[in-house]
């Protein structure tokens, strides 16, 4: 079992530094992509005035084409990989609390939790079928 002084340590130490963490690292690839978007702009302009002609048009492919793009320098798709990122913010913070819960055996609030990371996975999953 974990004393008092574990479990404050976890709640105020490790879930802050592990919530920081993923926020810099979203913030740090959106400003490189934002970055190279700054370098590149008429490629953007283009692709907008593409998408607002053919609106129904899907050019973002599969997750793998996304990464692929993104090691390859595509803005957008840089961006859009810090904004997954970002997404994992709530998720990590939510899974990690389902963990401390697990481990505390607190069943009520590890049916909670279960309740709201199901609720994440789903609109993570409802919101990439647009």
């Amino acid at each position: 079992m974990t004393t008092a002084s574990d479990e404050d340590k976890i709640l105020r130490v490790w879930t802050p530094l592990i919530l920081r963490t993923v926020l810099i690292a979203a913030g740090t690839v959106a400003i490189i992509g934002l970055a190279l978007m700054i370098k590149t702009p008429g490629e953007y302009v283009d692709h907008f005035r593409l998408v607002q002609e053919n609106a129904r048009r899907k050019d973002y492919g599969t997750f793998v084409d996304l990464l692929i793009r993104a090691f390859n320098g595509d803005p957008r798709s840089i961006i859009t990989v810090g904004l997954m990122i970002l997404t994992l913010v709530p998720l990590a913070r939510v899974a990690f609390c389902w963990l401390f819960f697990l481990k505390r055996r607190n069943w009520a609030f590890v049916l909670f939790t279960t309740y709201v990371l199901a609720g994440l996975a789903a609109g993570v999953m409802l919101g990439r079928r647009g």
